[in-house]
């Protein structure tokens, strides 16, 4: 079937991908800096709102895969959703990112409601996108080039995040708003309200674009085995729940997912805190931090490339493990190396190139659940399923961003002081090394467990594919 397909839909799928990561990047990587430097709520405050909202909203995702399973247009279950939810996705972007002229209580009602609408769109789109891997192809080793496609284009639209957002408010900012006075000075990127809110809604646009040609050049294809199509919410959510490989792989996701969210998170503040290096490249406007996020979303595709080759050869659950090994191992060597910005971006590259496998894999498996779950029931549930990927990545960023607020404010952050205290550094180095590895861990013991080897799938997909024909 891989042959079937044209080069044009595969970078159709990419583009969702691309779209998606865009925004993401943004609210895992940025969103935290935004609250406690520009919109300055503390950074406890902040991290028990990403807790909160995003908990939430990591189970309306499976709301949205049980809506998504039961729609039905001329355009199929999924993709329709990519064309209603474009615009809201770029619009709530800006919103979130807009500092109202409220006191400290009205702006953190107003991040609490702002950011809970806005995963709440982002749930209304993605969830559908990522259930698309599992109609397009009936092949697991053809699904697992499509997920990396998606992966690969999702990196390139996070490469085009970081080249982009800092010059843009940098850009907007100086533009708009002259006559700002920063929260604070010292911060390599503006702290001007005006800068994010301009910035986020520029790329939110592109983005928009995007998930349109996502909608026009991709196909639904796959139908259930199985005619029936009236079991109940209650009965899919129970079923669901009694999937062992399911609960494993979710557990897992979480975990790999709660890595680069922590290391992603602090960044920003590590490299201003610790390494100190006031350095922007001309003609670029990029500090150290973002030319560090580019080198590890370089990395990234490195890995997600290599991942199918891998993977084919050794499979996915072994080619995952030993990422997630590699993974652990370097990121406990990166709290040792020197405060040099070369090590430090050589340790990224080798630690990013390990990350990079084990997204696309990830989403390739959770396909693979896809058939399972239709193995055993009847029930070809992809929206339901690929929502509850979504749930555990969510539920890997919220934590994540939590924790980093919790630890920044355990070791007394303070966004008002020109010069964080050494206890403060210190947990920001916690953050960027240990605490990763120690996640990396839970989710290469996690992956122990998983019961679908390449074989198990193999005779799973034969079996459907007898069930198609009959």
């Amino acid at each position: 079937m891989t042959n079937s397909i044209s080069l044009k839909e595969k970078i159709g799928y990419g583009l969702g991908g691309a779209s998606s990561s865009m925004f993401w990047e943004i609210f895992g990587m940025y969103a935290l800096f935004f609250y406690t430097d520009v919109m300055g709520i503390t950074a406890a405050a902040a991290g028990t709102m990403f807790l909160i909202a995003r908990v939430w909203d990591s189970f309306f995702d499976l709301f949205v895969g049980v809506m998504a399973d039961r729609t039905k247009t001329k355009w199929g279950r999924y993709r329709p959703y990519l064309l209603w939810f474009a615009i809201p996705f770029a619009a709530m972007g800006a919103i979130t990112f807009f500092v109202p002229e409220f006191g400290s209580t009205g702006k953190l009602v107003y991040a609490y409601i702002s950011y809970s609408l806005m995963m709440i769109v982002y749930s209304l789109i993605n969830v559908p996108y990522a259930s698309l891997l599992g109609v397009m192809s009936a092949d697991s080793q053809e699904r697992n080039i499509w997920s990396s496609y998606r992966m690969s284009f999702a990196f390139i639209g996070s490469f085009v995040t970081f080249m982009l957002l800092q010059p843009l408010v940098d850009g907007y900012a100086k533009l708009f708003d002259k006559g700002i006075t920063p929260v604070n000075a010292d911060a390599s990127i503006s702290t001007a309200p005006i800068g994010w809110t301009l910035a986020v809604a520029s790329i939110g646009l592109l983005c928009s674009i995007l998930f349109f040609f996502c909608f026009k050049w991709t196909k639904e294809r796959v139908e259930s085995a199985s005619k029936e199509e009236n079991a109940s919410v209650k009965e899919d959510l129970k079923s669901l729940f009694q999937n062992a490989p399911w609960w494993i792989l979710v557990a897992t996701g979480l975990a790999a997912l709660l890595f680069n969210a922590v290391r992603d998170g602090v960044a920003i503040y590590y490299f201003r805190d610790y390494v100190q290096e006031h350095y922007k490249m001309p003609g670029t406007g990029w500090d150290f931090t973002t030319i560090y996020f580019l080198v590890g979303q370089a990395a990234n595709l490195v890995g997600v490339v290599m991942a199918p080759v891998l993977s084919q050869k050794y499979g996915k659950k072994r080619t995952y493990m030993v990422a997630m090994l590699l993974a652990a191992v370097f990121s406990t060597l990166f709290f040792f190396v020197p405060n040099n910005i070369g090590w430090i971006l050589f340790m990224q590259t080798i630690i990013s190139v390990c990350a990079g496998y084990v997204l696309p894999l990830l989403w390739s498996m959770f396909s693979d659940i896809v058939d399972y779950h239709e193995l055993k029931t009847n029930r070809r549930s992809s929206g339901l399923i690929f929502s509850s990927s979504s749930m555990s990545q969510k539920l890997g960023w919220a934590l994540g961003s939590a924790i980093t607020g919790w630890i920044l404010f355990l070791f007394h952050y303070n966004p008002e002081l020109p010069k964080q205290a050494m206890e403060t550094i210190f947990g920001e180095r916690l953050m960027i090394s240990l605490l990763p590895a120690v996640c990396c861990v839970i989710a290469f013991i996690g992956m122990s467990f998983y019961p679908l080897n390449e074989k198990k799938v193999k005779e799973i997909a034969t079996e459907l594919q007898r069930r198609r024909i009959q």
